[in-house]
């Protein structure tokens, strides 16, 4: 295609962004400033939880044991301090009772059971000096924080010769809300002048550093105007706002990146910039929307699963993924279009050009790389798949946990009331396991009770409590294991299978645990599935290759393993919990990994698919296989490690939340982006496609007639030169790849 024809043929989409660029600007700033306020208090609507499985039986359970017997499900703990003296003093008891009496006149207060109503040992201190009031607060999760916010501070404190300090899960819960929060905006304070500064470095103009900055700012506030609205039709985890900024920044500077590069190279041929701009939204564009497509599907994923926590993340991320996709290729292009060769001024590096004396041509270093690599490609393939191996080889020790107050920091008040609890009174206080029994007669009731109390992992058996009115009752199970230990699981399982006449249902902090690892297990399939087919389609029709989509897929998934056992190695057997400030639980959150799989592998993507365009054009060019690779890297290694680097500092940032879940999951994904582009894209990936060659680029006849008509190609229509197959006889004035596939 002639210059004229390829700078000045814009067709649709090109012509509608290029021709008034003011007006989309203006109807950018209109979007961004509606945003704001459709977005206006979306934090104060998020909720803590959604990690339980809503549709499994202990979800059941729980809900009806609310409902028949609220003292036995408590969410708040009042934890009474005799300040020396022994709880069962009369001025200490007198004050207890008051605040139980208090507690329970509450309207949104129900089932308080307190030390000094009840005697019972488990709500005393083993030293006596400290007992608890328990309670339960009414509502769904938003409506328990706002009366956790409400209650505690009434509560908290001094009173009398007594002190006051506020736990339970809905306290935990309160606290982690608003920890996040505040979290969320010093990792910000963090990251956008870190990222400014290395955004200068990159681009050298000071202006053109500041383009990505307004993508990510219009995809941020687009994705929290979207999550209000979600709100409104089903709950959606706090932890989705972190995914929201951490994305937003990190795909709006990859993909304003890479098309603020290939702009540059344009005007560099001394193309006008409505020529320019042309030339790379038909080239880069379609790689930047290829990509969002790629990482929305590896995210759309989480869809399937019934915890609403992953889903928060489906619903965060696919928004933010396309709204950063949008900004890159409606408003980046427009402020392009303005600019024009000013999107190089304030450049300083001018300074540093002129003392270094070089005329090297960019991204030399990475094609020397290339050639080394693609030289010793046995060496470096093997290496690199052994080394990522070896760092993923924790990960087969995981044990999977549920999320519970130690995730907060130690200074958290929830965080020390519930460690008080631990350590200083008799029983675990999360350790027991409810049966919930319906429509059971009391001869019934009492065989069952005995069934239960015969099983080998079985302290005892307390109960049955029943509820007036009704035909429910509940048993408390103490088992002989910790709360969540591979026997207290085991004991779920078995209860479950103990024969029954009645309708009996089993919950408890291991029964949720259980419920959630066969969910997570029943849909995890269907997750790997979307993920695998929508990635092998996507870089099909990108490079017509049924190589190549193979290759992506395994490569990825490889490249995460370095993540996966570093998060075992520090956060399951607490490696480095001081330096990095948590309390290890000895277990890994049983959601986080399909969440982190997820996100790492939708990323690891994008920086894939930026690489594969490249290398994809070039070879449409040249037909040279080797030389391609050579000149993908080249042109994009420079960029992918930029972007993974500002990506990372983003992650670290995220990760440095005082909450251990989300600090997992900051620090874990910035290690999957470097391990990915720093060994997958810049070794492993070259090394494997020299190994299979010109093979690289086969496909079956039926599917290059399919590419043919459907796929895309980076390139402005060189893809014609070469069929995707590389195979049959040469047509007249095309070059071919002189390398023979069976060499590699």
């Amino acid at each position: 295609m002639s210059e004229v024809n390829r700078g000045e043929t814009v067709g649709g989409w090109t012509r509608a962004v290029t021709a008034r660029p003011r007006l989309t600007l203006l109807l950018a700033l209109l979007f961004t400033a509606l945003a704001v306020v459709a977005g206006n208090g979306v934090a104060d609507r998020l909720s803590s939880g959604g990690w339980e499985a809503p549709d499994s039986q202990s979800s059941y359970a729980t809900a009806a044991l609310a409902r028949h017997f609220p003292a036995s499900q408590p969410n708040l703990v009042l934890l009474v301090d005799g300040k020396g003296a022994d709880v069962d003093s009369p001025a200490v008891a007198g004050e207890g009772q008051d605040l139980a009496r208090r507690l329970a006149a509450d309207p949104d207060v129900t089932g308080v059971t307190s030390y000094w109503g009840t005697h019972a040992p488990v709500l005393r201190a083993k030293d006596g000096r400290s007992a608890m009031i328990t309670a339960r607060l009414r509502g769904d999760d938003n409506a328990i924080a706002k009366e956790v916010k409400r209650i505690a501070p009434a509560y908290r404190g001094t009173h009398g010769p007594v002190g006051v300090t506020v736990g339970g899960a809905a306290s935990v819960r309160h606290d982690l809300q608003t920890t996040i929060q505040q979290d969320l905006v010093r990792a910000e304070m963090i990251a956008l002048p870190i990222t400014l500064v290395l955004l200068v470095m990159v681009f050298g103009s000071a202006v053109a550093a500041l383009l990505p900055l307004g993508v990510g700012i219009i995809a941020i506030l687009g994705t929290s105007a979207v999550l209000r609205g979600i709100t409104e039709l089903t709950s959606v985890s706090v932890f989705a706002e972190n995914l929201t900024t951490a994305l937003g920044l990190g795909l709006a500077i990859d993909y304003a990146l890479f098309i603020v590069r290939r702009f540059r190279e344009e005007l560099a041929t001394g193309l006008p910039p409505r020529s320019a701009v042309g030339a790379t939204l038909r080239t880069a564009g379609r790689t930047v929307l290829f990509s969002a497509l790629t990482v929305a599907a590896s995210l759309s994923a989480m869809l399937v699963f019934p915890q609403y926590f992953l889903r928060s993340f489906a619903y965060a991320g696919i928004a933010v993924v396309l709204l950063a996709a949008g900004a890159a290729l409606i408003v980046l292009p427009a402020a392009l279009m303005l600019l024009g060769e000013r999107v190089n001024a304030l450049d300083l590096r001018k300074v540093v050009r002129r003392s270094r004396r070089t005329t090297a041509e960019p991204g030399a270093g990475y094609a020397r790389v290339a050639r080394l690599v693609m030289r010793r490609a046995p060496i470096f393939a093997v290496g690199a798949v052994a080394a990522l191996l070896m760092l993923g080889l924790p990960f087969l020790q995981v044990k999977f946990g549920t999320a519970d107050d130690r995730q907060l920091p130690a200074a958290a008040e929830s965080h020390q009331v519930q460690q008080h609890i631990r350590q200083e009174f008799p029983g675990s206080p999360d350790g027991a396991i409810t049966v919930l029994a319906e429509g059971a007669a009391p001869a019934q009731l009492a065989a069952y009770q005995q069934r239960i109390a015969a099983l080998p992992d079985v302290v005892r058996v307390d109960g049955p409590v029943t509820a007036s009115g009704t035909r429910a009752a509940y048993l408390t199970v103490l088992p002989k294991g910790e709360a969540v230990d591979s026997g207290t699981q085991g004991l779920v399982r078995q209860i479950r299978d103990v024969p029954a006449d009645f309708t009996a249902s089993v919950t408890g902090q291991a029964a949720v645990l259980v419920d959630t690892k066969d969910a997570i297990a029943a849909k995890l399939p269907y997750a790997a599935g979307i993920i695998a087919v929508v990635t092998l389609l996507l870089v099909f029709l990108l490079t017509g290759s049924v190589v190549i989509p193979l290759q992506a897929v395994l490569l990825n998934a490889l490249s995460l393993t370095a993540m996966f056992g570093s998060v075992v190695w520090v956060f399951q057997d607490g490696h480095l919990s001081g330096l990095l400030g948590f309390t290890s639980t000895g277990s890994i959150e049983t959601t986080l990994p399909v969440l982190m799989f997820c996100v790492a592998f939708g990323l690891s993507m994008d920086y894939g698919v930026f690489l594969l365009s490249r290398i994809k054009e070039e070879y449409d060019r040249t037909g040279d296989h080797r030389s391609s690779i050579v000149f993908g890297l080249q042109r994009t290694g420079g960029l992918i490690t930029a972007a993974a680097v500002i990506l990372a500092v983003v992650m670290v940032a995220i990760g440095t939340s005082r909450v251990a879940n989300t600090k997992m999951l900051g620090l874990g994904i910035a290690l999957a982006v470097l391990m990915d582009a720093m060994v997958v894209r810049t070794l492993l990936v070259p090394a494997v496609m020299r190994l299979t060659g010109r093979a690289t680029w086969w496909a079956p006849p039926v599917l290059r007639r399919f590419h043919a008509r459907f796929g895309i190609s980076e390139g402005e229509g060189a893809a014609a030169t070469v069929p995707a197959g590389g195979a049959g006889d040469p047509r007249p004035g095309e070059r071919r790849d002189p390398e023979p596939a069976a060499k590699g």
